[in-house]
This record gives C-alpha cells, structure tokens and sequence, in this order.
C-alpha cells in the first residue's frame, strides 16, 4: 500500500524539535467551537434582578465523573493549539502511586486519557492529563468527520459551492448519495470512512484500528531532531510505552537510552546507507546540501530495511510491510555534506521487484523535518524515472494514504499543465501518457480535479485553453521543485530486472 509523505503534507518546519502537521497543507482543527454560556443578569425598570435563564433539560452539561470510560465522549485539551475539542477515550491509565487506589478514591490527577479528537486525522491522537479532560458540552458537538454534512456541503441547503471536479457549481442542496459522496472525498483529498468499503475491508479495518490504536511510541530522536511519533509502529515489546526512542541516523539501529546512543556513535562507522549510490544530485551553488539516491536490496541488507521501515511506520498508519522486506528493491534518498561526504536519510520510496500490475511504488515516505522542501515531489519523480528506464508505465500502488493522495495529486497535476503549455495543438490522453510515463487512469483523474476533462458526445475529451492552463500553473508553487537530472545518474547503473515470482505447486488441495 502507498503511503505519503506526504506529501502533504503534514509537513514539518526545519527546527530542533518539530510538531506533527499536514504534509502539503496545515492540519485543520475543526474551526473554532463556541461553548454556551449563561446570558449576563440585569436588571428591570423596577431595580429588581431579572431571572436566569434557565438551559434546556436536555442541554444541561451532566456532572463530570469521577473516571471517564473507554468510548465515553468528552472534552479534552489538544496540546496542537491548546483548545479543548470534542473527543474520545480511546484508553486510560493511571498515574504511579494510584494503582492500589478503591475506585471511589481515584481524581482527574490519579488518571491520564489516550483520546482521538473529533474530525481530526489519527496522528494527532494523545494522552491527556485527567485534568485538563471535561465532561462534553452539548454545544461543542458536531459533525465533524462528514464534509458532506456541514456548513456548504452537499446535503446543505445553502449557496456554498462544492467542488465535484465536473466543472458544474453545486450550490443546490441534493441527496447525499454514496457514489457521490466518493466522488466528494477523491477530488478533494477526503478519507473515506470505514462504513465505505466492503464488508472484508471493514473487517481489516477495524482489526488494524484496534491493533494500533495506541501510540507506542511518544517521540523519537533521528540526528539532530526530536519528532513526535504519528502512528503506532511493531518496534519489539521491551521497547513498548517508550517515551522516546533513540535512532542513529545512519544505520537506523534503535535504543532507549540517549546514554547507548552515544557509546553507539563512538563504534558506528556507517556514513552513508548500504547499497550502490544510483544518482549524486550537487546543489552547493544553491547554497543547499547535496542529495542522492541509493538503491537497496531487502533481501541482501534485511536488518537496515527492515529498521527503516519500523522508523517509517511511526508516521504512516496502513504500512504493513515491516519484516518481509526480501522482495522489495528500496530506494533511499539522503542529504550530504560534500565537505565530510556524511549522509542523512531525509525520505525513501520502495517498490516490488516484481509487479504484474507495473507498479512503480509500494510505500513513500520523508520523514516531517525535510518536509515542505520538495522532497516529495522528488521522490515521486525518481520512481517514474526509474521506470522509464525499465520501459514500463507505472503507477504507485493503492490505496494511497491521506497525504499520498495529496502529493501524487499535485505532482501529476503539475505535470500534465507542464506538457499541455508545452504542446501546441490537440492532444489526447494517451499522449500525454508517452510523454509522462503516467497510466492513463491517473492523467483523467488529475484532468478532472482541475476540470479540464469533458464529457462529449459519448467520450471524454480535454478541454482547455493556454489562458486557463497558465491559471492553474501559477497556483503551483515552482521554487521549491526539484528536477531529475539524466546527468547525475551513475553511468554504471541499470535498472535490475527479476525473474517473477514461482507460481504455487498444483496438486494435493490445490489439484485442478
């Protein structure tokens, strides 16, 4: 399965100690929530105090318990923005000293809370303190994992317009049908909920929700940053409820004492990632690191990929490739000081080294403090320029996450508007696919969200004129992109080709 980085987005700023956000866009917190309270006592001509108004019975807040349950929907104080939102109890714990306590003795400070707020993505999921958790009040709920249900939305009967990628303003309020609504969530980035996919997907779904539910990890120390860990990630049970993992930036072995970490550096005597170095990227007059490529073979260095990918799965949620690492190729990208030739892995994508479906990705991630540099764009680029290489069209494997629709999204976007400015005249679909590299499923799906793609007299054709392409080129942002250079690649090097895979004995159950 593909996972961003997003892009996308949740990207994080180059600072020491960088926060979770959104990789190709700023996490959104819901909107403000205004808490009911009781109008201002004034008085009457007459002197006398009017009366109180006195809250419905059935919005009256109920007394806060002593201990809130798993599953009990509450309010609770996010540490993202230091605002109380709506939330649940996903678990709970109690604090050291309060153990043997009778459960009539327990206080909000004996009890800390792992809670998901409302609306909000998984990785801002957290443990909060008992006190600063409330009892919900009933002006604080809403809506808020539904789009379709809110203000402007499709269902809504005011005069928002909803983007359908059709090129038709809906502002009409209309049946939330759910065709419609996946239309809603593909053209706009939107997760899909579990009642959404079929039966045995909502079965593995929930399965892997309530396997992962609670973050393991609290933050983890890579070089010379300190990043909040996403997602929960399988790291062996001793290391399980760990504050902070300690993780050496070169050959990604993991500990829990900064004090191992240190006498660690002392021996390690890796500089770069293991494998052949395939592309050296130069970018001191830029005044900016070097990047390269290295490619690795899960089957040749397993501990170092599968290392790699247990760091990967603390900020991806449906990674689930963690151990059998054998049939994978992975490609690492880094940055280098050219001074000391010292690299620091800063992202990687990996892929199947045998697809029958030709896909190009299985798994994309850079880490939150190189993001918001164009790294992902990057990384997406160098799998499509692999696989020019092995004449073949690919395409990243699906599903793709929330922030790996976001960047694939934009980068395919951003190509096409490059090869429609760039040709003079018609061109069809399937042109466009030479020309990129892109299936042709991906080009229409891009075409549509930027409502360029038409339906006309029994097929789709591309609608767009040079004025409308040069709008929608000057909504991406073009400082931050990195081009592949065909110069910088290592001349010796090939894309490898791989026999497939045996197919499975007939015979016995299996005898057709």
């Amino acid at each position: 399965m593909a996972d961003d980085v997003a892009a996308p987005a949740p990207d994080a700023e180059m600072t020491d100690a960088p926060a979770p956000d959104g990789a190709g866009g700023e996490i959104s917190t819901g909107g403000d929530h205004a808490l009911n309270s009781a109008p201002n006592v004034g008085t009457g001509d007459g002197g006398a105090p009017l009366a109180r108004a006195q809250p419905a019975a059935s919005d009256a807040t109920p007394p806060k318990p002593r201990v809130f349950k798993i599953g009990d929907k509450v309010s609770a104080l996010a540490s993202f923005d230091g605002v109380h939102h709506e939330a649940t109890v996903v678990d709970l714990r109690r604090a050291k000293g309060a153990e043997g306590k009778d459960e009539d003795a327990i206080g909000p400070h004996d009890v800390s809370y792992y809670v998901r707020y409302a609306g909000m993505d998984k990785r801002l999921d957290a443990w909060v303190a008992g006190s600063n958790v409330d009892v919900l009040d009933p002006g604080m709920t809403r809506n808020l994992s539904d789009p379709l249900l809110g203000p402007g939305s499709l269902a809504s009967p005011r005069k928002d317009s909803v983007n359908l990628g059709d090129g038709a303003p809906h502002t009409e309020g209309r049946k939330v049908t759910r065709n419609l609504k996946r239309r809603y969530n593909e053209i706009n980035n939107v997760a899909g909920s579990i009642e959404d996919l079929a039966p045995i997907d909502q079965k593995l779904e929930k399965e892997h929700d309530e396997k992962t539910k609670v973050k393991n990890i609290g933050c983890v120390e890579f070089g010379r940053f300190e990043v909040d860990a996403w997602y929960f990630s399988p790291y062996p049970a001793e290391y399980a409820d760990c504050s902070k993992l300690y993780v050496c930036e070169h050959c990604l072995k993991y500990m829990k004492h900064e004090v191992t970490l240190l006498k660690h550096k002392a021996r390690c005597r890796m500089t770069h990632p293991p494998g052949r170095m395939i592309y050296r990227h130069p970018r001191h007059d830029e005044g900016k690191p070097g990047l390269a490529f290295w490619e690795i073979d899960g089957n040749t260095h397993k501990v170092y990929c599968q290392n790699l990918c247990l760091l990967a799965k603390l900020f991806l949620d449906h990674k689930t490739l963690y151990f059998d690492v054998d049939p994978f190729l992975f490609y690492v990208m880094t940055e280098f000081d050219e001074r000391t030739n010292k690299h620091a892995v800063v992202g990687y994508f990996s892929k199947e080294k045998w697809s029958n479906e030709d896909y190009n990705l299985a798994c994309i991630l850079t880490l939150p403090p190189y993001q918001r540099k164009g790294y992902g764009s990057f990384l997406i680029a160098m799998s499509y320029e692999i696989s020019r290489r092995e004449g073949k069209v690919g395409t990243p494997e699906r599903p793709l996450s929330d922030l790996g629709q976001v960047s694939y999204r934009s980068f395919w976007c951003r190509e096409v508007l490059q090869v429609l400015h760039a040709h003079k005249g018609s061109i069809s679909v399937k042109d466009i696919s030479g020309v990129t590299g892109f299936q042709e499923r991906d080009i229409a799906s891009a075409l549509q969200s930027l409502n360029l793609l038409k339906y006309w007299k029994g097929q789709h054709i591309i609608s767009a004129t040079p004025k409308i392409i040069e709008e929608h080129m000057r909504s991406f942002d073009s400082k931050r992109q990195i081009a592949v250079n065909q110069g910088w690649f290592n001349t010796q090097w090939q894309p490898p080709t791989f026999a497939p895979p045996p197919k499975p004995m007939r015979g016995g159950a299996n005898r057709q």
